[in-house]
């Protein structure tokens, strides 16, 4: 969305953190599980007018089920600021509003299902959506080690700034000051210098 925006409207740069644009780039397995996802969830989203961030999380948690246990397991073992910590990112990342039914089905037909951002064919107020053609200072952060936006899915155009950080991490992991943060910073100062 933010690269329609800056395509649709005058912006000085534009920095892509874990953004998918290649959705082809997801594993097969993870495809075809957000269309199962999908087809169950659509008869719902269509009645409510929007998809519960519930059903979200439901997809966030079967990349790993194995892994989402282990993580709740270990916080009974966790006390003090360490439990408070926890509990307050997982608070975070659980939290959420709905997103809109119309939105849903783009994201899971026009994104995942037929990849048209990728193949330069999704197209927003009638224009193709093109981040290599924005003109603009492109800063792309991709994640290495990202479960939930694979490195094979970002999008191929500006700078890259490839982290071996997960999809949380990066943002709030006990590494992120020092290589999102800091280098984001530099690059923000760098590029309103320019502008």
């Amino acid at each position: 969305m933010a690269a329609a925006a800056a395509q649709l409207a005058p912006a000085r740069s534009l920095v892509a953190i874990a953004t998918p644009w290649h959705f082809s780039g997801f594993p097969e397995e993870s495809r075809v599980g957000l269309a199962r996802l999908w087809d169950q969830a659509r008869p719902a989203a269509a009645a409510l007018g929007v998809l519960p961030m519930e059903v979200l999380q439901s997809a966030f948690w079967n990349l790993d089920p194995a892994r989402t246990v282990a993580k709740f397991e270990a916080f009974a073992s966790l006390e003090g600021a360490e439990a408070r910590t926890f509990v307050m990112l997982e608070d975070w990342a659980n939290d959420g509003p709905p997103i809109s039914e119309a939105a849903a089905r783009e994201m899971f037909e026009t994104l995942f299902r037929d990849d048209l951002s990728g193949a330069g064919r999704w197209t927003v107020g009638g224009a193709a959506i093109d981040p290599a053609a924005l003109g603009i200072p492109l800063l792309n952060i991709v994640s290495t080690t990202d479960r939930i936006v694979p490195a094979a899915t970002a999008i191929r155009a500006g700078e890259r700034l490839d982290l071996s950080l997960g999809h949380v991490g990066m943002v709030v992991g006990s590494k992120a000051e020092a290589q999102l943060w800091t280098p984001l910073a530099a690059w923000l100062s760098r590029t309103a210098a320019s502008c």
